[in-house]
């Protein structure tokens, strides 16, 4: 009974942070990554496509993208897709080739994305917090139903408590890196 209250919290406590990880991974650095074009909708044949399934996105260098259509006409509407986003870069085209160049980042903008980390950090420890709460109610209810002792809920909650430390410190963690990312271009 109780490990699985640990063990469902240890498993949610974790998604949160891998959801931080992959949010962190979309924001643009200066550094070129596939993941900043990930989540562009491009319109085919009248449905909203991701961009990965219309067309191939690799890495040319440390500071550009190339995307190529798999299709000739789609070239426009991914462009136009690109330019609708909110990366704030204008595509060139050669042909059926897009290439995204990355400008290095202002210091301005560093330190609002920095600002934005940080923001996602602690949203991820409030999600963790909830799921910390919801583990102790669980334990709580338990204990009323007299299923656990007033020892073993103590000794629960610390061990949630115990989960819950090592995972903000994990955040803690993650938001450092990609702040110190961000600070080191």
């Amino acid at each position: 009974m109780l490990n699985e209250i640990k063990s469902d919290a240890q498993t949610r406590m974790g998604k949160c942070v891998d959801a931080l990880r992959h949010e962190l991974q979309r924001l643009r650095t200066g550094r070129a990554s596939t993941a900043l074009v990930e989540t562009i909708r491009v319109s085919y044949y009248g449905t909203d496509m991701p961009l990965s399934q219309v067309a191939t996105v690799a890495v040319a260098d440390a500071r550009s993208l190339t995307i190529t259509p798999w299709e000739k006409q789609m070239v426009g509407p991914v462009e136009k897709a690109i330019l609708g986003s909110d990366l704030g870069i204008t595509p060139t085209t050669a042909g059926t080739v897009i290439r995204i160049n990355l400008p290095p980042l202002t210091e301005e903008r560093r330190k609002d994305l920095a600002k934005h980390v940080a923001h996602e950090g602690e949203t991820a420890k409030v999600a963790i917090r909830n799921v910390r709460r919801d583990a102790l109610q669980h334990v709580k209810d338990l204990h009323k139903q007299k299923k656990i002792t007033e020892d073993e809920e103590r000794r629960a909650e610390d061990e949630v408590q115990k989960l819950t430390d090592r995972f903000i410190k994990e955040v803690d963690t993650v938001v450092k890196a990609k702040e110190d990312e961000l600070m080191a271009l």
